[in-house]
């Protein structure tokens, strides 16, 4: 008992004697590292400095890594320089990619040439060379955490390339917040697409449901999902102290608001600020009466990612057949329109193929991969019914231009559709939601049953809504919203 207690008070002792060096150790090492950061931000004062000896216009840089792309955060890049140029002239714009296979006059026109956006004044490039530490395909395990941690890399490279006056995340890589701000000095904002991680993320991993996002080897294992949950919840604790760090936030829908503002916890500093679509586009398609019409189409836009779940879309049209006669089921299709990035969308959509030909609707479903944008035009023209399948999409632009176009909107009940877009309209119905493919077969088979004077009322009230979301009201919210950071560096 007496050795016992002897061999307790040796590992006290021991534990005493390596606490003063374990602290002295702390504070030493949280010393260089706070000096080390105060050096960086000297020297890069100094670079701002330097710069200013010359030009002492304020630089606007935007982190949009794929600039070059041609989707809708690339829209909302140009709207937003172009809204900027419009209305701070004297400022000097710069755009952080890493498409370094073009020229920078190159980018501009093919900015131009996909959205007809062109920009009252010059805007700088600057090429980053580390992109692919982004990429997703780069890191097959932790993709979250590995690609946050590439995204500094890339914005440190961005960062001593050029140090601006204000920083604006404009793709959603949030962890380069801190670096700008707090390195850098620079008054930084944030255009938040979708939340890299979301509390619905979370559910799906504690209540075990199989996604594109959760394989269903990790769902069925109750330790796997146990350990992704812990690495889930650190992750979105990491994501939301960096994101704090913004002084100004702007989120695409409510739906993302209300995750942004969940884990960001910054509501003061977040506004809503809906993407411009380009809807005049389809606005000037013709509205008329379908009820000389002869056959109903039923189209869908998107690229073939598994998020879309086109399976559904298939399966529901399926039952949707099911309750026709043979004489009614010839006057129906569904066409799928999308874009297909890379071999894994070609293999998808192979899979809708056969999953096509073995539910026997082979020869009603129809595939239209990367399309000319007047022949997508001609499709939503002559179709009834617009379908959207994903969900919690976090805006859903494909449907405001279904809508823009005149068909009769069907969108899944959640995120952006259900909260900001397919809702009512001065009192009037805008279009339907659906979650399943019995609510969706529902759904049709209640659209291509009414009157086409009912359908005509929906249509128009759909159109006339959807200019929420022009070019004009997005620069409008847009400069309201970076108002802050422009006077902050102006004062």
């Amino acid at each position: 008992m007496a050795e016992h207690g002897l061999c307790v008070c040796e590992l006290i002792r021991l534990l005493w004697a390596l606490l003063i060096p374990s602290l002295f150790a702390c504070v030493v090492l949280t010393a260089l590292l706070f000096f080390l950061i105060l050096g960086i931000r000297l020297w890069m004062q100094q670079k701002r400095k330097d710069r200013h000896k010359s030009d002492k216009s304020p630089v606007v840089a935007f982190f949009h890594p794929y600039c070059n792309a041609g989707g809708g955060g690339e829209r909302v890049l140009w709207c937003a320089l172009r809204a900027l140029q419009k209305r701070y002239k004297h400022a000097t714009y710069v755009v952080y990619t890493g498409d370094t296979g073009v020229t920078g006059e190159q980018i501009v026109e093919g900015a131009y040439r996909r959205f007809n956006i062109k920009l009252p004044g010059p805007v700088k490039f600057v090429f980053l060379e580390k992109r692919q530490l982004v990429e997703a395909s780069v890191y097959p395990y932790f993709t979250l955490l590995g690609q946050s941690l590439g995204s500094i890399v890339l914005g440190w490279e961005a960062l001593i390339k050029c140090v601006p006056d204000i920083y604006i995340d404009s793709m959603g890589y949030a962890f380069t917040l801190p670096l700008f701000k707090y390195l850098g000095a620079c008054q930084v904002g944030s255009y938040v697409h979708y939340p890299t991680i979301s509390t619905d993320m979370l559910s799906v991993v504690r209540d075990r449901n199989p996604r594109f996002n959760n394989s269903a080897f990790i769902s069925r294992n109750p330790i796997l999902s146990n350990c992704k949950l812990l690495y889930y919840f650190m992750f979105a604790f990491l994501y939301g102290l960096v994101g704090s760090c913004s002084d100004v936030i702007m989120v695409n829908s409510t739906w993302t608001q209300n995750h942004i503002l969940a884990l960001w916890r910054c509501g003061p500093r977040t506004s809503i600020v809906y993407p411009p679509c380009d809807v005049q586009t389809f606005l000037d398609i013709q509205l008329e009466e379908d009820e000389k019409k002869n056959h109903h189409s039923i189209v869908s836009i998107g690229q073939f990612r598994p998020e879309k779940d086109h399976s559904l879309q298939i399966r529901a049209f399926r039952k949707l057949l099911d309750k026709k006669t043979a004489e009614e089921q010839a006057d129906l299709k569904l066409i799928l329109i999308g874009g297909c990035r890379n071999h894994e969308d070609e293999d998808r959509v192979t899979q809708l193929r056969d999953l096509c030909e073995k539910l026997g609707i082979g020869d009603k479903v129809e595939f239209k991969i990367n399309i000319p944008f007047e022949e997508l035009k001609r499709h939503l023209a002559e179709a009834t019914i617009g379908l959207h399948t994903m969900w919690n999409e976090h805006f859903g632009i494909g449907v405001v231009e279904c809508m823009a176009a005149g068909t009769v909107i069907l969108a899944h009940n959640s995120g952006g559709p259900k909260l900001d877009i397919v809702v009512p309209y001065d009192g009037g119905v805008t279009g339907f939601l659906a979650d399943d493919e019995d609510s969706y077969a529902k759904a049709v088979n209640i659209i291509l049953s009414s009157s086409p004077e009912k359908r005509l009322d929906i249509r128009r009230n759909a159109r006339h809504s959807v200019g929420r979301f022009s070019d004009q009201e997005f620069e409008r919210s847009f400069l309201a919203a970076v108002e802050p950071l422009m006077l902050t560096e102006n004062r």
